[in-house]
């Protein structure tokens, strides 16, 4: 399989291809994922990995992983702190695995040029942190969560991350019976702000992310979505530190339309990553596949353009091959259909963009906010007795038609 639309260094609206798509493998899925389920033992299996939790094996996995995004030709790529390297017995010795794996990866980037778009701490699959993490009732599992994350800060610096990531699986509750609300979101900001600090502190440049999800594993997440997470980085003042890792399969688990939660931060100025990926919505799980739906990636790209790129975020794949498919070629054809999605939709939000047909329309259907009352009412500058008049001198206000059907319409033009 080829490339068929994906082309990394042509120039489209002023950047290349590469440059406005930012492409990322992330490892937990790709070099981690062995297709079980709930319901079912692994089914794949990988030619470098023996299936133990040895050093041996580590490096096995990262020089393959280097291997694949060099052949792939992408970039950038992500990992969680316990993908990559084992769990010790102490902190100490799970510190030095994870020192003499990244004193690895920080070869293998050197020679491939591949760079860590974001890392990001693994605080949900050890039973330590089955009642959470920043979130749990246990002071000393919290001051555990602590010193996890300050490794990963260090690790990030030390690697050149652009971002480091936060997703709270853990950080929500099953019962609100036994659960201190209040006191959870305080203990997560205080120790948010401690990130902060110490960030500063150790100076790495990397910008800090919160992921939303709703749901699963934690019956209710406190970071159910995009302005969920916005209300609580403003609650606890670190909306000037943080930004939104969107991935639209928690998007859509949280009841929204696949493309929400990137217009929502966007709108709001924190959009600043995504992790692309789709789900099946009519499951209600979690399900990780590669996006290959163009309207949704148009939808995606027309949100990115219209802030003018990503920054230092990127689109990750945090997406697995299904359990079915099992062959080695299932990676690179899975990873190539997924950037070939989304580079149809960088053309097809550009064409938008260039034609300005879509914002022509919705301009007009605002056009009553742009003179008289309605420009007052937009700087804000009216008051309600004005409003009050202006209805008293004009009466009723006709119904007016969003013409909904004729913008689906345009849209489908240009996909």
């Amino acid at each position: 399989m080829v490339f068929k639309h994906y082309n990394a260094t042509e120039v489209i609206n002023g950047r290349t291809m590469a440059e406005w798509l930012r492409f990322s493998v992330c490892f937990w899925h790709t070099f981690r994922g062995v297709g079980a389920d709930p319901f079912g033992f692994p089914t794949i299996k990988r030619p470098w990995d023996d299936g133990s939790d040895s050093m041996e094996n580590a490096k096995r996995r990262l020089r393959a992983a280097f291997e694949f995004f060099s052949k792939l030709g992408i970039k950038y790529w992500t990992f969680h702190d316990r993908d990559v390297a084992p769990e010790g017995e102490t902190l100490e010795e799970t510190n030095r695995n994870l020192d003499e794996i990244t004193d690895l990866a920080l070869e293998l980037m050197e020679q491939t040029g591949v760079k860590l778009l974001w890392n990001t701490c693994n605080l949900f699959a050890n039973p330590r942190y089955m009642n959470g993490a920043m979130t749990n009732p246990d002071a000393h599992v919290v001051a555990y969560a602590a010193a996890q994350i300050k490794k990963g800060l260090e690790i990030g610096k030390k690697m050149n991350a652009e971002n480091f990531v936060f997703w709270g699986g853990r950080e929500g509750y099953f019962t609100i019976l036994n659960t201190d609300i209040r006191s959870e979101l305080q203990n997560m900001a205080n120790i948010l702000k401690m990130v902060v600090e110490y960030k500063e502190k150790i100076g790495f440049k990397g910008q800090l992310l919160i992921e939303p999800k709703p749901k699963e594993p934690a019956r209710h997440q406190y970071d159910y979505d995009a302005m969920t997470v916005i209300a609580f980085l403003r609650t606890y003042g670190l909306q000037e530190h943080f930004k939104i890792n969107v991935e639209p399969n928690h998007t859509t688990l949280a009841g929204h339309p696949y493309e929400h939660d990137v217009v929502m931060a966007s709108v709001c100025d924190m959009l600043g990553s995504i992790d692309s990926n789709t789900g099946s919505p009519d499951l209600g799980w979690d399900t990780d596949q590669f996006p290959m739906d163009v309207k949704n990636c148009t939808m995606v790209m027309k949100t990115v353009l219209e802030q003018g790129g990503l920054a230092t975020g990127g689109l990750n794949f945090d997406a697995k091959v299904r359990r079915e498919s099992t062959h080695l070629n299932d990676m690179f054809i899975a990873h190539i259909g997924a950037m070939d999605s989304f580079a149809r939709g960088l053309r097809s939000a550009v064409k938008i963009k260039e034609e300005g047909v879509l914002a022509n329309m919705v301009q007009q259907r605002y056009a009553s906010f742009e003179s008289g009352l309605g420009a007052k009412i937009a700087k804000g500058v009216s008051s309600l007795e004005e409003c009050e008049d202006y209805v008293k001198q004009n009466g009723e206000p006709e119904l007016v038609s969003g013409h909904q059907e004729k913008y689906e319409s345009v849209l489908n033009h240009y996909v």
